[in-house]
C-alpha cells in the first residue's frame, strides 16, 4: 500500500493531530487503496489560524507578481505529475479514463492557467473620474481587493475540477484558503497539497488542506469568525445548512448545488440523436454530475422511439471497470450511494414507472448500478424532481414548445439543460425561456474555463469559472479624495 495521504497545514505535510486515519476505498472493487488523516477540530483550527495569519501578515494579498509566479509553478507541477494524478483519480474516484481529457484533469488544469493569465492583466483599480457630490469636487476610485480567508468545501464526483475551480481564483485574487475535500475522495486533494508544498513558493499558511471525516469537525469552517467566505459545491440540503451556519458572522457564501437538468427535443429535432446523446451523457461517470441532463423531454408522438433509442444506447455502453480504456459508466462512489440509487428504483416502481433497461444494482464487488432508462412517469414523479446521482434517465413526453418549457422549468433546480431543433432560432427562443445557469443549444458546449457556471433557484448562488468566478473572491472598495 502506498504512503498515507497527508494534510497540509501552515506549510507542513502532517497526519491528524491525534494520529487517527480512515481507509480510502476503490469504488470499483471495494478494496482499500490507502489511508487519509482523520483531521481533528485542532487541525481545522490550526489551518484557519495559518490562513488568517498568512492573509493578514504576509504580502500574498498584495503581491500580484508572487501569486502569478506561484500559480504558474503549480500549473507546471500538475502537468509534470499528470499521469500519476490521473491514475490516482481513477482509483479513488472511480472516474473513467476518458474523462481525464475533460473535467477529470486536463480542463481544470488548463483553467488554472487561464485564471493565472487573467489575474496577470486584471485591473484591480478603476477611475470613476471627477464629480461634485453635495458640491464637493471629488475624484473617485474603485478598488477590488481579496475577500480574505476562504473555506473551500468540495464534493467527491469531480474533485480535481472543483478543487481547482475554487482554489485557483481564490489564490489568484489574493485570498488564503483552507480546502476541505469530501471524505470519499481526500487523496486527490491531499496530492494537490503535496504539489503546493514541494513544487511552489506559495508561502506557509496561504494554502491548507484538511481531511476530517466528521461533518461536525468540517462544519467549524462555516462558523469560525476568522473565515471570511465559504465556497461550497455539493447537495442543496447541505448548501442550505452552510448558508444558515454562515449567517451569524455574515460570511460570503458561494454555493453550487444540485441539478435535475432537462434535455428538450422539439418536434422538428432529430429525436433519435437527442435520445442517444442524452442517454450517453447520463452514463458518463455513472451519472455523478450535477449538470448532467437526467430528464429527456420529447414530443409525445415520438416517445416510444426515444425510450427505445435511449435504452439501446445505455445497453451498448454498460457499466465497466473505470480502468478499462473503453469505459464510459464506472461505479458509483460508495456503497451508501449505490443503496441510495437502488432506493429510487423502488420509488419508480411504486409510482408506476417501468424500466426500458436497467433498474437494479449489479451483483459484484464494488458499487455498481445498471444504466437505467425509466418510462411511464410524468414530471411530478420523484424520479423527475429529485437529484439521483446515478446512471438513471427519465423520459417524459411533451405537447409542444410551451409544454416543454413548462416541464423543464417545473423543478426546484436550475443548473443546466439543452434544447435541440432543426431551427437554431427556434431552439434559441426556447432556451431563452428556460431558467437555468447554462444551456446547450443544438449540441453547443458551455463547459470551459472562461465560461461562468452556476445555477438559478435551488441550484445555487454565484458563479464559478470565468471572470465572474474570479470576481466571487473580490471585495469592492470606493475611495474618494479631493479633486
Amino acid at each position: 500500500m502506498p504512503p498515507p495521504a497527508q494534510q497540509l497545514i501552515d506549510g507542513k505535510l502532517v497526519a491528524a493531530s491525534d494520529g487517527a486515519s480512515y481507509p480510502i476505498l476503490n469504488p470499483a472493487n471495494g478494496e482499500q487503496i490507502g489511508v487519509a488523516p482523520d483531521g481533528t477540530a485542532a487541525d481545522v483550527d490550526a489551518a484557519i489560524a495559518a490562513a488568517r495569519r498568512a492573509f493578514d501578515e504576509t504580502e500574498w494579498s498584495t503581491d500580484r507578481d508572487l501569486r502569478v509566479r506561484c500559480l504558474r509553478q503549480l500549473h507546471e507541477a500538475l502537468l509534470a505529475n499528470a499521469e500519476p494524478f490521473k491514475a490516482l483519480t481513477t482509483a479513488e474516484v472511480g472516474m473513467p479514463g476518458f474523462m481525464m481529457m475533460a473535467a477529470g484533469f486536463d480542463v481544470p488544469v488548463d483553467g488554472l492557467k487561464w485564471v493565472t493569465d487573467l489575474v496577470e492583466g486584471y485591473e484591480f483599480e478603476s477611475d470613476l473620474g471627477e464629480a461634485a457630490p453635495m458640491g464637493i469636487p471629488t475624484r473617485r476610485t474603485v478598488r477590488r481587493e481579496p475577500v480574505g480567508v476562504v473555506a473551500a468545501i468540495s464534493p467527491w464526483n469531480v474533485p480535481t475540477q472543483i478543487n481547482l475551480a475554487k482554489i485557483g481564483p481564490a489564490l489568484a485574487a489574493g485570498c488564503t484558503v483552507v480546502l476541505k475535500p469530501a471524505p470519499d475522495t481526500p487523496w486527490v486533494a491531499a496530492e494537490l497539497g503535496r504539489l503546493v508544498a514541494e513544487h511552489t513558493d506559495i508561502p506557509a499558511g496561504v494554502f491548507n488542506v484538511v481531511t476530517p471525516r466528521s461533518n461536525d469537525v468540517a462544519a467549524l469552517l462555516t462558523t469560525d469568525p476568522r473565515v471570511d467566505m465559504v465556497s461550497f459545491t455539493g447537495s442543496t440540503s447541505v448548501g442550505k445548512a452552510i448558508m444558515a451556519a454562515a449567517a451569524p458572522t455574515l460570511k460570503r457564501v458561494f454555493l453550487e448545488l444540485g441539478g435535475k437538468s432537462a434535455a428538450i427535443a422539439l418536434d422538428d429535432a432529430d429525436v433519435a440523436a437527442v435520445a442517444g446523446g442524452t442517454a450517453f451523457a447520463a452514463c458518463i461517470h455513472a451519472g455523478q454530475g450535477c449538470a448532467i441532463t437526467t430528464r429527456l423531454i420529447v414530443p409525445r408522438d415520438r416517445y416510444d422511439e426515444a425510450v427505445q433509442v435511449a435504452a439501446a444506447t445505455m445497453e451498448s455502453i454498460g457499466a465497466k471497470d473505470p480502468a478499462d480504456p473503453g469505459a464510459i459508466c464506472g461505479p458509483v462512489i460508495s456503497a451508501v450511494q449505490r443503496e441510495r440509487v437502488a432506493a429510487y428504483f423502488d420509488i419508480a416502481r411504486a409510482e408506476g414507472g417501468t424500466f426500458a433497461t436497467g433498474g437494479d444494482v449489479i451483483d459484484q464487488p464494488g458499487n455498481w448500478i445498471q444504466p437505467t432508462v425509466v418510462a411511464g412517469l410524468d414530471n411530478s414523479s420523484r424520479l423527475a424532481q429529485e437529484e439521483i446521482f446515478g446512471p438513471v434517465l427519465v423520459v417524459i413526453p411533451h405537447d409542444g414548445d410551451d409544454d416543454a418549457v413548462r416541464i423543464a422549468n417545473d423543478s426546484a433546480y436550475g443548473l443546466s439543460g439543452s434544447v435541440d431543433s432543426a431551427s437554431l432560432e427556434r431552439a434559441k427562443a426556447v432556451a431563452a425561456r428556460i431558467r437555468t445557469g447554462t444551456l446547450a443549444v443544438n449540441g453547443g458546449v458551455w463547459f470551459s474555463p472562461d465560461a461562468p457556471f452556476g445555477g438559478y433557484k435551488q441550484s445555487g448562488i454565484g458563479r464559478e469559472m470565468g471572470v465572474a468566478g474570479f470576481e466571487e473572491y473580490l471585495e469592492m472598495k470606493t475611495i474618494a479624495e479631493p479633486a
